[in-house]
C-alpha cells in the first residue's frame, strides 16, 4: 500500500491535536479539580483512539488515489486497456471520481493518437512498398534494353526499338516523380492559390490541353451545363478535370464518347465526367482513389498510367473542401462526380 508515511503522519497529527486539546481544556476548567483530573487521565486513550480512527479514515480516503496511481503507471508503461472509471472509482470520493473521469479522457486521446500513428506507419510502409514496385519495373526495362544495346551486332531496327523502350520507361519515371511531388505539395503545406474561378473556363482549358490526344484516339468530348463560381486554384482544378478526362480516355475505345456536365446543387458546384467505356466493375469505388490502384491493371499500365491520377484528383478536391465519388452507369461506363462549395453570385 502506498502513502504509508502520509497516513501515519495524518493520524499522528490528529492524535497529537486531540491530546493538546484535552490538556488545554483540563487547565481551562480549573473550577472543578475532579473534572481536570479525569480529563488528564482520559487524554492519552482518547489520543490513541483518535490515531487509529484517523488511520482508518485516511486509508479509506487514499485507497482510491492509490488505485488511480497504479492505473496511471500501467498506462504510462503502455497498457492501453486501463480504464479509470470503474466500480471502485464510482464509490470513491467526488474529487477522485472527477480525476478518474479526466484521466479516462486523456487515455482515450492517447489510444486514439497511438492508433493514428500505427495506421500512418502502415500507410507509409505500404506507400514505400508501392513506390519501390513502380520504380523497379521501369528500371528493369531500362537496364535490360541498355544491356542489349551494348551488343554492337544487333540490327539498327532493334537498336531503335530498345532506345524507344528506354525513352518510354524514363518518361514513366518522370511522370511518377512529378505526380509524387504534386501529392506532396497538396497534402503537405499545400500550394493552393485561391481566387474566384469559373468552372466552365476550367473545363474549356482542360479540353484544349487534351484535344490532340482526343483526336489521336478518335474520342469525342462534349461539354454542357453551367455551374456557379467556386473559390479555388485554377491550375489545380484544371488538373482535376484533365485527370478525370484522361482516366476516361484510357478505357474508352476508338470512337468512344466522354461527357463533362456542369451544374449547381445545394450550394455546391458539380462537375460530372462520364464515359461509355466498360466501367470499373464490382470493386469498391473508394479504392479507385487509392495510390497506385488500377481497376484494369494491364490496360492502364500498357497505356502509361501509374495509378496516381485519381489520387491527385481526390487530394485536390479535398483541399478545396469538396468531395469526389465514382459510380457505374446503368447503361455502361463510369461517372465521376466532383462537388465543391459554390460562391454567391457576383453583385453589381
Amino acid at each position: 500500500m502506498q502513502y504509508q508515511s502520509l497516513r501515519i503522519l495524518l493520524a499522528a497529527i490528529s492524535a497529537f491535536s486531540t491530546l493538546i486539546f484535552s490538556v488545554v481544556l483540563a487547565f481551562v476548567i480549573l473550577v472543578d479539580p475532579r473534572i481536570t483530573y479525569w480529563l488528564m487521565i482520559l487524554a492519552v486513550p482518547f489520543s490513541v483512539v483518535t490515531f487509529f480512527v484517523a488511520m482508518w479514515v485516511s486509508n479509506y480516503a487514499l485507497a482510491s488515489l492509490d488505485r488511480l496511481v497504479n492505473k496511471t503507471r500501467k498506462l504510462a508503461s503502455g497498457d492501453l486497456s486501463v480504464r479509470f472509471m470503474d466500480e471502485s472509482a464510482e464509490q470513491a470520493p467526488l474529487v477522485i471520481r472527477e480525476l478518474s473521469s479526466s484521466l479516462d479522457k486523456v487515455s482515450l486521446r492517447v489510444r486514439s493518437s497511438m492508433a493514428e500513428v500505427a495506421a500512418e506507419g502502415k500507410r507509409q510502409g505500404q506507400f514505400i512498398s508501392d513506390v519501390s514496385h513502380e520504380i523497379r519495373t521501369p528500371l528493369t526495362a531500362i537496364r535490360g534494353a541498355a544491356e542489349i544495346l551494348m551488343d554492337q551486332d544487333i540490327p539498327p531496327d532493334d537498336q531503335r526499338r530498345f532506345c524507344e523502350t528506354i525513352v518510354h520507361e524514363s518518361e514513366r519515371l518522370t511522370r511518377l516523380a512529378n505526380d509524387l511531388l504534386t501529392l506532396k505539395r497538396i497534402e503537405g503545406d499545400g500550394e493552393i492559390v485561391l481566387k474566384r474561378v469559373d468552372l466552365h473556363d476550367i473545363v474549356d482549358l482542360a479540353e484544349a490541353a487534351l484535344h490532340p490526344l482526343l483526336e489521336e484516339r478518335g474520342v469525342s468530348l462534349t461539354i454542357s451545363g453551367q455551374a456557379p463560381d467556386v473559390l479555388g486554384d485554377p491550375d489545380r482544378l484544371q488538373q482535376v478535370v484533365q485527370n478525370l478526362v484522361d482516366n476516361a480516355l484510357r478505357v474508352v475505345g476508338e470512337g468512344g464518347r466522354i461527357h463533362v456536365e456542369l451544374s449547381g446543387i445545394r450550394g455546391h458546384s458539380v462537375v460530372t465526367v462520364s464515359d461509355d467505356g466498360p466501367g470499373f466493375g464490382d470493386i469498391d469505388p473508394a479504392r479507385l482513389f487509392d495510390r497506385f490502384y488500377r481497376a484494369d491493371f494491364a490496360r492502364t499500365r500498357g497505356d502509361g498510367g501509374i495509378g496516381l491520377g485519381l489520387t491527385i484528383v481526390k487530394a485536390i478536391v479535398t483541399a478545396h473542401e469538396g468531395t469526389v465519388e465514382a459510380v457505374n452507369l446503368p447503361g455502361g461506363g463510369a461517372c465521376f462526380i466532383v462537388a465543391i462549395p459554390s460562391l454567391p453570385p457576383k453583385t453589381g
